[in-house]
């Protein structure tokens, strides 16, 4: 079962949640930028990030039935949605840019949602999975909306976006500090040593991934294969470890 909306609302008004917002920006900002000129979508909880999108052409955020949907934002025009994440409401190829949070874990088939998110990604398109990270303490403690459902190892992730088409081209991890009030406003401090001697204890990935070709994208269809790599994060290797564990 989700987490509900109202619970989401809560974390992320407490210390705890401002500092994950903080420094999940952080790593999008690095990643994307203000995403100018392009149509962004949010799927799961991305509320509090995608603010941040300023240059976008179009910004949707689409909440699944089981968490419940929130008005955002607060003033103009609504731009929410409810969804089935089994069948989300969008034109094949419609999204430049992707963002998965609060989505994958305690989604039913998180193959079966990533597959829906990929159909509604445009054929140069970005996506990024945000995940709770199976070794850190933040999927330890059900305080937060990342103790929920099933946490991922980055191999998980990789595996779980080339099932779907895709090919991880950059990733990064945050959330070293152990989410206990008296340690968070340490955090930055357990960011540069955690990236260092701790990489391991991240509290959340993140993997950013592209289709495998440029190709027209039917409904419910594959596209053929021909490299495309567009590293937004520090860029994808299984050896080397850049940018705050990225």
């Amino acid at each position: 079962m989700r987490r509900s909306i109202e619970d989401l609302r809560t974390f992320y008004g407490e210390p705890a949640g401002a500092l994950a917002r903080r420094l999940l920006a952080r790593r999008m900002e690095d990643a994307w930028g203000e995403a100018t000129n392009s149509d962004v979508l949010g799927i799961g909880y991305a509320t509090p990030w995608l603010d941040a999108f300023v240059g976008a052409r179009r910004v949707v955020a689409a909440m699944p039935g089981g968490q419940g949907v929130e008005l955002w934002p607060s003033v103009g025009r609504n731009r929410t949605v409810l969804v089935d994440e089994r069948r989300l409401p969008f034109a094949a190829g419609s999204f430049d840019r992707i963002l998965l949070i609060h989505a994958l874990e305690e989604a039913d088939d998180a193959a079966g949602l990533l597959q829906e998110a990929v159909r509604a990604l445009s054929p140069a398109g970005r996506i990024i999975l945000v995940a709770a990270a199976r070794g850190g303490m933040w999927s330890r403690v059900e305080a937060t909306p990342f103790g929920h459902g099933r946490p991922f190892t980055r191999r998980q992730l990789e595996q779980l976006v080339r099932g779907a088409g895709l090919e991880p081209t950059a990733w990064s991890q945050t959330l070293y500090v152990p989410p206990w009030g008296p340690l968070l406003p340490f955090a930055d401090g357990f960011e540069q040593v955690g990236r260092r001697l701790m990489p391991g204890g991240a509290g959340v990935i993140l993997l950013e991934a592209t289709r495998r070709a440029y190709a027209r994208v039917h409904p419910g269809s594959a596209v053929a294969a021909s490299s495309v790599l567009n590293p937004g994060l520090a860029p994808h290797s299984a050896s080397r470890n850049r940018r705050g564990g990225a």
